[in-house]
């Protein structure tokens, strides 16, 4: 995830539209190459059509009779040969010349922009089919979700009703006038969004019309005769349907042909006739008849039974004109007492197996559709990549081919050294990385920022995912400060930091480009909406678990950066206007009161991540270099603003507000918890919840609304006190954040400020906490060994410079609760992370 370069450039949201313009450029440097090999090409037939001219005159010369040929020895006749002899040497030059061209710039250039438009090319077409891919996936998830939530509807309305249907008709409730509740039902999916699965392909309506044209228009349709039954009109047999399947359905084998066959059955395009059952197979032998509801989609004329004799036994009249099955037989077709899966299912328990069946599908649509992003963001970086690298090249190839067009003009003909010393300077003009900074800075639609489609509960549940979920609903659902996965990461990191060698190693963790596929790998693995522990992250290198933490800040929901995005004007305007006109404390403390907008579980979880690189930055002796790449990387993490733009992707105010929380985070947070402190320990009062959008609660509404009208009476009583007052109060000693800072005594101090290495926490910061982490600590395990496919060569350092006795000592963090709480237990090696659960 580098921060310049054609993978963290042309990204958005849509991913279509920063390719598009990526591939725009790509392509007009393909016919920029074009217009190269023309004028390489035209001067080549130019230098050769003049030196061929230039070599006939002297044959025509030689048509003159008499004149030199008679002088033997005369000085004209020999100044004359000279200048034949002149002509004929130009002549030849040229004709070098066109050769040289031809040898050094036409062909092997034209081979290379050739091979090189294919290669664009390829990119473009293999990125568009797994957008689209992406796309059709995203569009049946919101079909998917439509469906589950109409369900769940039917359920709760069901419920309703079986609860009301045998109250007493002379209840309070009853007599009471019916209030309308407001609803939204969402619409039902339209006929055109239809989708059909044929196959391992899904179709959509338009083109299943195309595809069934074709095959009316290409399939012999004839008549089939059935005893009793009748005459079939517009069948055709299973073995030209199976070959019109192989030859223009891409199927690859029989086998494969007759499912595609059998999913035509299903979809209601084709019946078996004369036979029993409903079976496609590869056979002559066997017919099927295409419904009408194929020529009702294609709008090919349906080829109909005319009216026919009375037969002697009954008339062929009580047939339909459409079908030329009877009554008799639609019944036999239909009757199956096997076909019931569901015997005795009452209706409500049907709708509520409905309701979990389209809950199913709805939950593994978005799994796919999750799947498909993260492959989709894989190609696109590694093509991405490949594009710069070849664009690259492309220019190196202009400036070796302007050379090379210069040397085969003056390896020739010295008297052009004016035109070949211009064409010299044209070519060390060329710049090819100028160039491509030039192109990012121009044409660039957006950083890397992934949008995740996530599994939405009906019931608000987020049990399922991790990664893209809301920041608070995670940290809610995990009953912490901060969520489990920050703080399990954070953890992690500080107990393996003095396994690494040297500080140099640990710094680097944050920088490394990661490949993505390596990152979505650990993404899937813990991507479960759980808790995990370190045994998973053991078996990948640590800048691998750095990237992922990146990853998860970086697909946190748009609207739900680390930062709101809600402040990221306010954050625009702190450092607009005080660069000049306030000073640092004033800015600091605007910044502070900024912050303290956001909720509380953003918060608490910039301040563990804050905590976490300041003391990275400060034990490893980080200099100026290393805080600006950290801060730059970080950034998008951090604070993002709602909508991307060309103004946008050049501001700097989210680098400069993690430079002033690298700077002054003891002042920005410290306030913030003394804040939360007074306010708390004022009011008493549970804070106020925002107002919820969603209908989970639509029953749990209704049944209290419905218990409000029943105990209404006719005389206006006072209200009594609420039953709820109270239930959400935090002791006076509770704060909003659930860890005091509290900074050690002189003594302490005194007592560990000897000899400290880069990782060893000096006295006065054994007890800086990271807020917000998750559980009681654990014990310290030893590293696995890497396995052997690893890519990163990040060693752990396992015995070093520093002691173990010493990162016991002095390297722990410790989080006090209270001043009245027990003595502390026995410190651990690396960050010990406390967080307590939540009240609300």
């Amino acid at each position: 995830m580098a921060n310049s370069g054609f993978a963290s450039s042309f990204w958005s949201t849509d991913y279509a539209g920063g390719l598009g313009v990526l591939f725009q450029k790509l392509q007009q440097g393909v016919q920029e190459n074009q217009q190269i090999l023309t004028i390489a090409r035209l001067r080549a037939d130019a230098e050769d059509s003049y030196g061929n001219s230039l070599a006939n005159i002297t044959p025509a010369t030689d048509r003159v009779s008499g004149g030199f040929q008679r002088d033997e020895g005369a000085s004209v006749r020999k100044a004359y040969e000279g200048v034949r002899t002149e002509m004929e040497a130009a002549a030849q030059s040229h004709r070098k010349i066109a050769s040289n061209i031809r040898e050094l710039v036409v062909n092997p250039f034209g081979r290379w922009a050739e091979q090189h438009a294919i290669r664009v090319q390829n990119s473009q077409d293999d990125l568009q089919a797994r957008i689209k891919l992406h796309d059709r996936q995203a569009e049946a998830v919101r079909k998917f979700r439509s469906q589950y939530y109409n369900k769940c509807r039917l359920v709760e309305d069901l419920e309703e009703e079986d609860k009301l249907a045998f109250q007493d008709p002379q209840s309070e409730v009853n007599q009471s006038p019916k209030v309308r509740v407001p609803t939204i039902k969402m619409s039902e999916p339209d006929d055109d969004d239809e989708v059909f699965e044929i196959g391992d392909e899904s179709y959509s309506k338009d083109q299943m019309k195309k595809i069934l044209t074709h095959a009316l228009e290409s399939l012999k349709l004839q008549e089939v005769k059935v005893p009793i039954l009748g005459t079939y009109q517009n069948c055709s047999t299973g073995a030209d349907i199976t070959e019109y399947i192989q030859k223009h359905m891409a199927a690859t084998s029989v086998s494969y042909a007759e499912r595609i066959g059998q999913d035509l059955i299903s979809a209601g395009f084709l019946r078996l006739v004369g036979n029993v059952g409903n079976t496609f197979a590869n056979s002559s032998r066997m017919s099927y008849q295409w419904k009408p509801k194929v020529f009702q989609l294609t709008g090919v004329p349906e080829k109909k039974q005319g009216l026919a004799r009375s037969s002697t036994v009954m008339s062929q009249d009580s047939f339909t004109v459409d079908s030329p099955v009877n009554p008799v037989q639609e019944y036999l077709s239909g009757w199956n007492p096997l076909n019931n899966q569901y015997p005795n299912e009452s209706p409500s328990e049907k709708l509520r197996r409905e309701a979990r069946e389209a809950d199913e599908r709805y939950k593994q649509a978005v799994k796919k559709l999750d799947s498909l992003r993260c492959n989709l963001e894989e190609a696109m970086i590694d093509h991405l990549k490949f594009m710069e690298r070849c664009e690259l090249d492309r220019l190196k190839a202009i400036k070796a081919v302007i050379l090379d067009f210069s040397g085969a003009v003056s390896n020739v003909i010295p008297s052009l050294q004016s035109t070949v010393d211009k064409m010299m300077l044209f070519q060390e003009t060329i710049q090819p990385l100028g160039d491509v900074r030039y192109l990012l800075e121009n044409y660039r639609t957006g950083p890397y920022v992934p949008r995740v489609t996530t599994y939405e509960n009906y019931y608000n549940t987020v049990d399922e995912q991790t990664f893209g979920v809301d920041l608070e609903a995670r940290a809610r659902s995990d009953r912490k400060r901060v969520p489990i996965i920050v703080t399990t990461i954070l953890t992690f990191l500080d107990n393996h930091y003095p396994d690494l060698e040297g500080d140099e190693a640990r710094r680097g963790i944050w920088l490394v480009d990661v490949p993505l596929a390596q990152t979505h790998n650990l993404r899937n693995a813990i991507n479960t909406g759980k808790s995990f522990n370190h045994e998973i992250l053991e078996k990948y290198d640590i800048p691998i678990v750095a990237s992922v933490l990146k990853l998860y800040l970086l697909e946190l929901p748009a609207s739900d950066s680390l930062v709101s995005s809600h402040v990221y004007e306010i954050v625009k305007t702190i450092y607009s206007t005080t660069a000049t006109e306030t000073s640092e404390e004033t800015r600091i403390s605007v910044i502070q009161s900024t912050l303290g907008q956001l909720r509380l579980a953003n918060i608490a979880t910039l301040d563990a991540i804050s905590t976490h690189f300041t003391r990275l930055i400060e034990l490893t002796s980080a200099d100026e270099a290393y805080v600006t790449a950290l801060a730059n990387t970080l950034a998008p993490c951090i604070l993002r603003p709602r909508v991307e733009s060309s103004l946008t992707m050049n501001e700097r105010y989210s680098y400069r507000l993690i430079r002033d929380l690298f700077a002054h985070k003891d002042a920005i947070f410290g306030e913030l918890k003394r804040a939360s402190t007074l306010t708390h320990s004022a009011s008493g009062a549970q804070r106020p919840r925002a107002i919820s959008t969603d209908e989970s609660n639509r029953r749990a509404n209704y049944e209290e609304r419905n218990r409000a009208i029943a105990a209404r009476s006719p005389r206006a009583v006072s209200p009594g006190p609420s039953a709820r007052n109270g239930s959400h109060r935090r002791d006076r000693s509770q704060t909003r954040f659930p860890v005091n800072t509290n900074t050690s005594s002189p003594t302490e101090r005194r007592s560990t400020a000897g000899t400290r290495n880069s990782l060893e926490v000096p006295g006065s910061e054994t007890s800086t906490p990271i807020d917000g982490a998750n559980g009681a600590p654990e014990e310290p395990q030893a590293p696995a060994t890497p396995p052997s496919t690893r890519v990163l060569p990040f060693g752990r350092k396992h015995a070093g410079s520093l002691a173990r006795s010493n990162r016991d000592s002095t390297s722990s963090l410790k989080i006090e609760e209270s001043a009245d709480s027990p003595a502390p237990a026995p410190t651990h090696r690396g960050v010990q992370l406390e967080d307590k659960p939540m009240d609300d």
